[in-house]
């Protein structure tokens, strides 16, 4: 196995983070929703793993570059909106880590929606009224729809009272507050946002396929009939 994780900017970057990260989730309160080790999906995961620490390891010299204030902030929790507009890896790092929210300030700090964007945001998410969970979950808390989670949890939150900790098969969870989003609110924040996590995301895909090569034996690490060499990412 590669000691290597990728590359930045030609300059190697070790591995240990990566089986560190894998390591924590694997003791995690998560632990038993992660694949079988071993498994196709698990060298999914480990690869997945993989570029969320690159996007790290991208912005943190990004950061530097730019002279950005980073803090040791708590993890940050995005909605779940916003965490399908930047993407499963993009959304992770943002969460996990300071430099990328600090480096996301400063890609989107001048961005404005257009006429266009508000028009067409406007048009995608117009919604009917919806309720919204406020959720505690065991390691932190989240905004969600029910119709978002598993059913059974749903039922069970329902029956529940207010800050009530229930389980339905892997899911742990308590409810506590729920509010209503309606039609009418004002969506120029949102929209603003949504540009932003829009900018970004073009922004960091430039940055990663110019400055970053991801090992090409962390698709399959431990796989001895992986070549040793690299591909672009």
């Amino acid at each position: 196995m590669t000691a290597t994780l990728g590359l930045l900017d030609g300059r190697p970057l070790p591995r240990t983070p990566l089986d560190h990260r894998l390591a924590a989730l694997r003791t995690g309160p998560r632990s038993t929703a992660l694949p079988q080790p071993g498994s196709s999906e698990d060298r999914q995961l480990s690869r997945w793993v993989a570029q969320v620490l690159l996007t790290e390891a991208l912005c943190e010299a990004v950061a530097a570059e730019r002279n950005l204030p980073v803090g040791a902030e708590a993890p940050a929790r995005l909605d779940q909106q916003a965490a399908v507009e930047l993407g499963s890896i993009t959304a992770a790092a943002y969460e996990g880590s300071p430099a990328v929210r600090a480096v996301y300030e400063s890609v989107t700090a001048e961005i404005e929606a257009s006429p266009e964007e508000v028009a067409h945001y406007r048009t995608m998410t117009t919604r009917p009224p919806a309720v919204v969970w406020q959720l505690a979950l065991p390691d932190g808390e989240c905004e969600a729809t029910p119709d978002t989670l598993p059913q059974a949890l749903a039922g069970a939150l329902r029956q529940a009272g207010p800050g009530e900790w229930v389980t339905a098969g892997a899911w742990t969870a308590a409810l506590l507050s729920e509010r209503t989003i309606t039609a009418d609110h004002d969506i120029t924040p949102d929209i603003r946002d949504a540009t932003r996590r829009a900018t970004f995301v073009r922004w960091l895909d430039r940055e990663r396929a110019h400055r970053l090569t991801l090992v090409e034996g962390l698709e399959h690490p431990g796989d001895p009939a992986q070549p040793d060499n690299h591909h672009r990412h």
